[in-house]
């Protein structure tokens, strides 16, 4: 059985899966917002499909490695409380955990040639926290759901 997020996540065996399944959990996170901030984001992230299809995949497999090093830390520390809900353990901790996630797309996002994504992202990040928080809860269960298979 794998130890580290790095073996849940990254094994080659199982990274397509783990993309499939975190691109589903970000489209899912997308539908679900409502009022005018999710209207905001639903366009933003049309947009965002809209300049470059088949994005969300691609920008799931390339931040992957980097997501896996972030929350490592809090995995390791979950590990050794002997945590049965990595979702629930997530939430606890949502200010680090969402400001660890954030630091790597930040980081992504300054680093782009493209000034339609910086812009866009420019314009969702303002929320970006309080977005990322509310899918800890299911970030959780989809590492669950590839540690009980690892």
């Amino acid at each position: 059985m794998a130890d580290t997020l790095k073996e849940i996540l990254l094994d080659s065996s199982r990274r397509p899966a783990v993309v499939t399944d975190f691109e589903t959990l970000v489209d899912s996170e997308v539908s679900d917002k409502g009022g005018v901030s999710g209207a905001v984001v639903k366009t933003g992230f049309a947009a965002v499909k809209k300049i470059k299809p088949g994005i969300v995949p691609s920008a799931v497999d390339s931040l992957l490695d980097e997501f896996a090093d972030a929350l490592e830390p809090f995995y390791g520390d979950f590990k050794a409380k002997g945590g049965n809900d990595f979702g629930t353990y997530l939430v606890g901790r949502s200010d680090e955990a969402s400001d660890a996630l954030l630091s790597v797309t930040d980081a992504r996002a300054e680093q782009s040639s493209r000034d339609a994504i910086k812009k866009v992202y420019g314009k969702l990040r303002p929320n970006g926290k309080k977005n990322v928080e509310e899918a800890l809860p299911r970030l959780g269960q989809l590492i669950d759901k590839h540690a009980a298979t690892a």
